[in-house]
């Protein structure tokens, strides 16, 4: 039986799945699973849909994909309308994952730089407590000790600024305090590197694997959009987890009060059905390329792929007709409210934070301090196991605090998710971290 990659934090040999219908899934020994998490903040509307089943097999009997080079299609002027119309923004290329629609927004931002005469930026500047994704230069903007180490000595140099963190503050300064802390310190780390050389500065409006479900505090992206704009840096904000309307809102970064230059989405775009992702930019980013290459130089062979568009139409049709960011809106804060009531009487629960269907709940060995748990606990892991065996997909994740300790789960559930199905991914949750906290080693627990 397959065992999970280096990088999972399963232990044990994996399931086989059989098959999903709505927001369950089945393995082939019959137990059944509620997706509490959308597999890793995937699935939008739930798995199995005859309509997005019927859109692919359409196409694939038309014509699976035709080259971009060669033609354009109804699915792809379908989909760039859309993103246009949910963005504000001019122009895309298409990609097949998250981690190739950052490494696309990373050339896009260096492109529009060397066309409008100024090749000398090159640089960029991310956050500590990210994930960009697993191509080379995505893996270097993250700051996640944990999935860098293999790969350190060939990863791009990138300038680093500290996590946007209302929970674990800067020492020394308050919570008041934090965002002009924030601002003073991009401005400090662009000014290091010469804000001459500086292309972008890329964060996640919500920070996902790494920081489990963390939203910026208020004001945040606006001061460090507008500390860019003086130095000429591209804002880049990577929605590959948090957007798509995860959040309630098409544009993550939209809440913010931000109109980024670059923004990179996958995941619920297609909603898990094919592969499918996005780089997003300006039409000022898009005019300066026209004019000095006629377009942007990136992509791939699979860009704009037509099956994987016209599962991803299909999906964003769906989100558009059932009104399903209008329900994350009027849901998304009340399920976090009955979450933080439910997880109450357990002391070692620090946090439990998040936007819309997008919740992170961030667990710790000591309240007062906020000490996060030893890592050789495996805390993350005994969670995911034991999640499991209850029937729950969840997404918890390790190195939090200090890229090694720090212990998170993440609920993402479809967009469609009823109420009783909401209720009954939060009840499982409850037991399975009751559970995983009680057969701790008692002596390794703090009051």
């Amino acid at each position: 039986m397959p065992h999970p990659s280096a990088n999972d934090i399963t232990s044990g040999p994996l399931p086989k799945i059989s098959h999903g219908r709505g927001v369950y899934l089945w393995d082939t020994e019959g137990r059944r699973y509620i997706d509490g998490s959308g597999g890793p903040a995937v699935f939008s509307i739930g798995h199995g849909d005859p309509r997005v089943n019927a859109a692919v097999a359409a196409q694939m009997e038309r014509v699976a994909y035709g080259y971009r080079y060669l033609f354009t299609s109804d699915p792809l002027e379908e989909m760039t309308e859309i993103i246009v119309r949910a963005t504000g923004l001019a122009g895309m290329v298409f990609t097949t994952s998250g981690s190739e629609a950052v490494e696309s927004a990373v050339k896009i931002a260096l492109q529009y730089h060397y066309d409008r005469g100024d090749p000398r930026r090159v640089r960029f500047i991310a956050r500590e407590r990210s994930w960009h994704g697993n191509t080379l230069m995505a893996t270097a903007l993250s700051g996640f000790e944990e999935r860098q180490r293999a790969f350190a000595g060939a990863l791009p140099m990138v300038g680093r600024v500290s996590a946007a963190n209302a929970y674990r503050l800067p020492e020394g300064v308050s919570r008041d305090g934090l965002v002009a802390h924030l601002a003073a310190e991009l401005e400090a780390e662009i000014e290091r590197l010469g804000p001459e050389t500086v292309a972008g500065f890329l964060f996640e409006p919500v920070v996902g694997a790494a920081g489990g479900a963390l939203p910026a505090p208020e004001g945040y992206a606006a001061a460090m959009a507008e500390v860019c704009r003086r130095h000429g840096v591209l804002v880049i904000a990577d929605e590959v987890m948090c957007g798509s309307g995860r959040t309630g809102v098409w544009r993550a970064s939209a809440e913010d009060g931000i109109a980024a230059d670059i923004v990179t989405v996958a995941k619920s775009l297609s909603g898990g059905y094919l592969p499918l992702g996005a780089a997003v930019y300006s039409r000022e980013i898009a005019e300066v390329m026209a004019a000095g290459h006629g377009g942007p130089l990136t992509g791939h062979t699979y860009t704009g792929h037509t099956a994987c568009l016209a599962a991803g139409v299909a999906v964003q049709k769906i989100v558009a007709e059932e009104g399903l960011l209008a329900r994350i809106r009027d849901k998304g804060p009340r399920w976090q409210a009955d979450l933080r009531a439910r997880l109450a009487h357990l002391p070692e629960v620090g946090d439990v934070r998040g936007r819309g269907y997008f919740i992170g709940v961030e667990l710790v060995q000591n309240p007062k301090t906020r000490e996060p748990f030893a890592a050789a606990l495996g805390v993350n892991a005994r969670i995911r196991a034991e999640g499991l065996r209850q029937g729950l997909i969840c997404y918890p994740s390790g190195g939090h605090v200090d890229g090694v300790a720090g212990d998170t789960v993440i609920l993402a559930p479809p967009f469609n998710t009823t109420d009783a199905e909401l209720d009954e991914i939060a009840g499982k949750l409850v037991v399975t971290l009751e559970r995983v906290l009680a057969d701790l080693p008692r002596s390794r627990i703090q009051p």
